[in-house]
């Protein structure tokens, strides 16, 4: 056992949006379907004779009832139909087409299946052998008639429950004695065995030539991580690209893989096109799906192979995604083995140590006890990676790439909607909470993708163990993040997270975050989410040191500002909500402005001033739109007599970049733009500017606004200069500066100094503009005087 809790390595990519269950569809909403399957009270049946007498209840036909499900299932999928022995998903179904199933059979046939069973095992015979052996199943006459039942005039009998109850749950699942620790399934533990010993199979090969790739196989190009990790093998190698894409013919394969990535804002272009090759197949059949030729024609071809793809659920069991997550990777090893020996190097995952409990998460680290494992997801990684330890004794050279939550890229805002640190952090978002946990193991894709195709294109680098999991994440690191971009967020503890996020949930639908209700529902995920969350930090030695070695960037934490791009595409997409105007201000301080106005082209002798409220949402807010929010009053007798309020208003800061007014020397500091009513209902609107000039007034340059001042609808009426007292600057904003008193004192101080830091260098910047240019024109040399010069 020891051996096999080493190092090695499993899958953690993405796959095909088929594989995806959590995809939003038709039919009824999941809440609905759910409450559809809650059996209703029913009174309890007699006692079953056991005595052997015509009385008792004959043998259910395992077979026949399959046969049923197989047929009820099949009205569930693309293909209308489906066989005994496939899983209901591998076929094309989605978590909600299978609550839908299980309502049907429920409703239909009488077949009380939970729905935890069909996503721990989905095929057919399975869920049959299940109910077969739940007590008081008697066989009846078949009630309905379909393609698959017997011929007419025969009597097989179909299982139904006696009468239509469901059985306690001791009955439905006997297990032996309670363990310290939460323990898997015993048939899961047994298939995982049998599992391993296929890599036992693997003839003994010689060592590939140490060579940088030149002819690459690449699985789940189609998946988030993989169309990344595509893309970068074509900039940083020279390699040609197979991607192994699962479609029925290669036009299909081309289209799909073009849709996959221009979906992550990535080239579909005739570059791309030229250096890969589409190969139509399926990771979960044999030989990849290929014919014989094609396999062999690979096995003597191939330099390399690397293996992304998998089907990433967190609901389904390990019987259910074995054929893809284990089964695939046995196949990619066989395909390594065959002919000219190559490495194969293996995406995997942090998941291999999802264990509760346990201390650390190295790089050269055991594994988890494969017993403690209880999502499926868990079990099909470590099954996967200790099959391929064991590949290794056979003289194969496995890289295992463990990334851990995978986020979105820093640069375009790619994301993954079906990963469930997205989930996480659009409802940490949206809700504006955040379970208590440890740390979060989440780097960007783009890191993950770079590393790892520099460790694939480096022959000295193979054959070891790495975590791609960047800088950890703390609890505090998380809260600050959010607090930064004024989104104040309540810590509570992980029960009373889950049950509050899925009552909003269910009260404020959210398509795209049905996958996340789903999750928090089931028992078996819920013990993943607890391993992810209250697990230890992620640590990565040796991938630090190559990273280095390769001159790579190195890792650094995913935080807000990293994370800038996705949560605006987050947003946008209706998975988070950004902080908007009408929220608590995160930032805020006064102005107060006094000057004169008059007619347009008339001397300003009116005396005017405004009392205005400057805030921003959050620093988010400074950074994409450099706008601040404003709100107070404008007192102006040419006007009004009385007071107008602001009713909405904007300050930009440096707008345009400051580039300077009709080419001359006055740049732009400060625009201002308000909405106003008057006491009477009449509606008029103030243009603001503060200007930059190459002159030595900068000090009143960062006070003076002028300003014109009309109706709405029509042009200024009135113009002039308003100027910030000196006296009152420094004392209202900078002294006068506040902060969301929610965030604590630490987080008060931290806010306002990033606010005076960042707002001091767009000012420095913009009064530095002009004396720039007048320096540059006084050195211009050029004999054509400049139209602007009679102006300095």
């Amino acid at each position: 056992m020891r051996e096999m809790n080493e190092d090695a390595s499993a899958y953690a990519g993405q796959r095909a949006t088929a594989e995806s269950i959590e995809r939003g569809g038709g039919g009824l909403s999941v809440s609905d379907l759910l409450a559809r399957v809650v059996p209703a009270a029913v009174p309890a049946h007699s006692a079953t004779a056991t005595d052997g007498s015509p009385d008792a209840d004959p043998s259910p036909d395992v077979d026949v009832l399959a046969a049923v499900i197989a047929t009820a299932a099949g009205r569930h999928l693309p293909e209308g139909h489906l066989s005994p022995d496939t899983d209901f998903f591998d076929a094309g179904g989605s978590s909600v087409h299978a609550v839908e199933l299980v309502a049907e059979l429920e409703e239909a046939l009488g077949i009380e299946v939970d729905l935890d069973e069909v996503f721990a095992d989905a095929r057919p015979s399975s869920l049959a052998r299940r109910w077969a052996r739940i007590p008081g199943i008697r066989a009846v006459p078949p009630t309905l008639t379909t393609a698959e039942h017997p011929a007419a005039g025969t009597t097989t009998a179909l299982p139904v429950p006696s009468p239509r109850t469901s059985p306690p749950p001791a009955a439905r699942f006997p297990e032996p004695a309670r363990a310290p620790h939460t323990t898997a399934r015993r048939e899961d533990l047994d298939q995982i065995l049998a599992d391993l010993a296929l890599a036992d199979r693997l003839p003994f090969i010689a060592a590939p030539e140490p060579l940088p790739p030149r002819r690459i196989l690449l699985t789940g190009a189609t998946g988030f991580l993989g169309s990344h990790m595509l893309l970068d093998l074509l900039r940083h190698s020279d390699a040609h690209v197979y991607c192994l894409v699962r479609a029925a013919d290669e036009e299909a394969a081309e289209t799909r893989l073009g849709e996959a990535l221009r979906s992550y804002r990535l080239p579909w272009s005739t570059e791309v096109r030229r250096r890969i090759t589409v190969l139509p197949g399926d990771i979960r059949r044999p030989h990849l799906g290929l014919n014989e030729e094609e396999w062999n024609r690979l096995a003597h071809e191939l330099d390399g192979i690397l293996g992304v793809a998998a089907a990433v659920d967190f609901l389904r069991g390990y019987q259910s995604l074995r054929a893809g997550n284990v089964l695939g990777t046995l196949a990619l090893a066989e395909l390594a083995a065959a002919g000219r020996p190559k490495p194969l190097h293996h995406i995997s995952s942090i998941a291999v140590f999802n264990e509760v409990g346990i201390t650390s998460m190295g790089e050269d680290d055991p594994l988890a006890h494969a017993d403690r494992l209880i999502a499926g997801y868990d079990q099909t990684k470590w099954a996967a990676e200790v099959a391929l330890r064991r590949a290794r004794d056979h003289g194969l050279i496995v890289t295992a790439l463990r990334p851990g939550g995978i986020g979105g890229h820093t640069k375009t805002g790619a994301y993954n909607p079906q990963d469930l640190s997205s989930g996480l952090v659009s409802a940490f978002g949206r809700f504006r909470t955040v379970p208590a946990f440890r740390h979060l193991n989440v780097a960007p894709v783009d890191w993950v993708s770079r590393v790892a195709v520099g460790v694939i294109c480096e022959p000295d680098a193979w054959g070891f163990d790495y975590n791609l999991t960047g800088v950890p994440n703390t609890l505090d690191d998380v809260v600050q993040d959010m607090a930064l971009g004024g989104m104040h967020v309540r810590v509570k503890d992980w029960d009373e997270w889950r049950t509050d996020t899925l009552a909003r949930l269910q009260a404020e639908p959210v398509p795209e975050l049905t996958f996340l209700s789903r999750v928090l529902q089931s028992p078996t995920a819920l013990k993943l989410c607890e391993a992810t969350l209250k697990g230890p930090a992620a640590t990565g030695e040796r991938t630090a040191h190559l990273v280095e070695a390769l001159g790579l960037p190195p890792a650094t934490r995913y935080d807000a500002r990293a994370q800038l791009k996705t949560f605006e595409r987050l947003a946008g997409d209706g998975l988070a909500r950004l902080p908007h105007k009408d929220d608590q201000p995160y930032l805020w301080f006064t102005e107060t402005t006094e000057g004169h106005v008059g007619p347009v082209a008339a001397p300003a002798d009116t005396p005017c001033s405004m009392n205005l409220t400057l805030s921003i949402a959050s620093m988010h807010q400074l950074v994409t739109e450099r706008r601040i929010d404003v709100r107070g009053h404008l007192a102006c007798p040419a006007v009004h007599p009385d007071p107008l309020t602001v009713e909405r208003g904007d300050v930009w800061i440096r707008p345009e970049e400051g580039i300077p007014e009709r080419h001359g020397m006055t740049h732009q500091l400060l625009r201002y733009r308000l909405l106003l009513r008057d006491a009477d209902g009449g509606s008029w609107w103030l243009e603001g500017r503060k200007h930059a000039r190459a002159r030595r007034d900068v000090w009143r340059q960062t006070r003076a606004l002028t300003v014109e001042i009309g109706r709405e609808g029509e042009p200024a009426l009135l113009a002039g200069e308003l100027v910030v007292p000196a006296d009152s600057y420094v004392r209202d904003q900078i002294d006068g500066i506040k902060v969301d008193p929610r965030l604590t004192g630490r987080e008060q101080r931290a806010a306002k100094l990033t606010w005076l830091a960042w707002f001091g260098l767009q000012m420095g910047r913009g009064l530095l503009g002009p004396f720039t240019r007048a320096a540059a024109d006084l050195l211009d040399l050029r004999r054509t005087p400049h139209p602007t010069e009679h102006n300095r």
